[in-house]
């Protein structure tokens, strides 16, 4: 029973993907470490210090396989986490030990690290993101035609069709995309800047040779997968690194509630349900139920992010000259777990969209009591081109469509305008010439070929760069 005596975090075990979590693993983290202190043994060999290869092959040798007792009891003794880490490696690798870690600080190790994790996260993210952008993709398409009621103000108002509502929640995403795709574009690594930025330990290793430096920062990127290094900076990067991230993130967790927002509102409204499992469960009270947990738990996540990114804010705006301790236990729970939570945030996304239910005899229903009084102004102008006068037609209409409402919400009869206005010799039309103005169709505008040309013009070329991370799937924990 030890599991359950201690707190876990529902990230864990609740939301966050497997490959999110090791990225953000103790794991990860020190593999890396050990990845940074190769490439940094490796460029100053290179670059001319006393590093043999036999070096290099035993830190190589040795990468993978962390002996994590050594650096723990370490730690105990020094209370250092790079030092103990320097330590056990240096124990495995006695022909090397001299040399790892050479001219650098712990910020080496560190930062890099952070800033290859986060980059590593973006990416699965950026995965996600095209992922639900395809599924919203299928899901307009198949429903670009479907007249729906529109609302503003949640109030109805001229229709629009459900594909063309799917677009709205594609183009919010894009624009993350974007950002997403900037932001990637322009990471880079902290390098090996020293304890202040300056690399003065490395200008003196290097007997004073300023080229070496500059190419002892490029190559360690290369090396690491990255284009460059920040051109200047001082122990840490800048925290507004994390920010930036951090403001990415809470950018899809917007969209995510948003579109969480509209799909609960619908199937209040019977129009559109999320998936619900054969044997789920909605009420422990209500058997009946079937509550829109899914949605709701992308906006409790959702909130979750929108509220995280409040703390690289406060962090980078408090960062004290070359650098401050003050940002390390914060970011450590800040940006993993935002991460965490924008994982869980796309999975439940992605799943929900490939589930969504559409019941387009309901949807016709709501429709088919309010067009009345939306095809007003068509039914005016047939009266008109059949001698009635438009401004007597235009009042006569407004008291009509008073009266039927008043049926309606007074009453709780159904919406009779036709009737009323075939009764009225003013406009000369029949009830069924007047039911033949009824087809919805005729009231959505370009609402199907804006989905297509959406789709065509700006999404589908944006799948086929990106076919090859298309295909995953979502598993739901609970």
């Amino acid at each position: 029973m030890s599991e359950y005596n201690k707190y876990v975090s529902p990230l864990s075990e609740r939301y966050a993907s497997k490959e999110m979590q090791y990225i953000f693993s103790p794991d990860k983290k020190f593999k890396t470490w050990r990845k940074l202190w190769i490439a940094l043994a490796e460029t100053e060999r290179e670059l001319g210090l006393s590093i043999t290869q036999e070096q290099i092959d035993e830190l190589k040798a040795h990468a993978e396989e962390i002996n994590y007792e050594v650096a723990i009891a370490r730690e105990k003794e020094v209370r250092h986490d790079v030092m103990s880490h320097v330590y056990a490696y240096g124990v495995q690798c006695p022909a090397a030990k001299g040399i790892i870690h050479l001219g650098a600080t712990s910020c080496y190790v560190g930062d890099n690290t952070d800033l290859i994790v986060m980059t590593e996260a973006l990416k699965l993210v950026r995965s996600k993101l095209i992922n639900v952008i395809a599924e919203l993709a299928k899901f307009a398409d198949q429903y670009k035609s479907q007249p729906t009621l529109a609302f503003t103000h949640f109030q109805p108002a001229q229709p629009t069709t459900v594909g063309k509502r799917a677009t709205l929640w594609m183009m919010e995403l894009k624009l993350d995309l974007d950002d997403l795709d900037y932001l990637i574009g322009s990471m880079r690594l902290l390098g090996s800047k020293g304890t202040t930025g300056t690399q003065a330990s490395f200008l003196e290793l290097f007997d004073g040779d300023q080229e070496k430096c500059r190419l002892l920062d490029q190559r360690i990127a290369e090396k690491m997968g990255f284009s460059g290094c920040y051109p200047v900076s001082g122990q840490t990067y800048s925290r507004k690194v994390d920010s930036r991230v951090l403001s990415v993130l809470a950018g899809i967790a917007q969209s995510a509630h948003k579109f969480s927002n509209d799909v609960r509102l619908l199937q209040h409204l019977k129009e559109v349900e999320e998936p619900f499992e054969k044997k789920q469960i909605g009420s422990s009270a209500m058997a009946y139920k079937r509550n829109p947990m899914r949605s709701e738990r992308i906006a409790s996540l959702a909130n979750y992010v929108m509220s995280d990114m409040m703390n690289p804010m406060l962090v980078a705006s408090t960062q004290w000259f070359e650098r401050t301790l003050d940002d390390s236990a914060n970011k450590r729970l800040s940006v993993p777990e935002g991460f965490l939570a924008v994982d869980g945030i796309l999975d439940l996304y992605l799943n929900v969209v490939d589930g969504l239910v559409v019941y387009p005899k309901v949807i016709e229903k709501h429709m088919m009591a309010e067009l009345p009084f939306m095809a007003t102004e068509n039914i005016m102008m047939d009266a008109v081109k059949a001698g009635g006068d438009r401004q007597e037609l235009h009042e006569r209409i407004r008291e009509l469509s008073m009266e039927a409402g008043r049926n309606v919400k007074e009453n709780g009869l159904d919406n009779n305008l036709l009737e009323l206005i075939a009764a009225d010799p003013a406009f000369g039309l029949s009830l069924e010439e007047l039911k033949q103005a009824m087809d919805p169709s005729r009231y959505v505008g370009r609402a199907p070929r804006q989905v297509e040309e959406f789709l065509s013009e700006v999404i589908n070329p944006l799948l086929e760069e990106n076919r090859g991370l298309l295909g995953m799937t979502a598993q739901i924990n609970v």
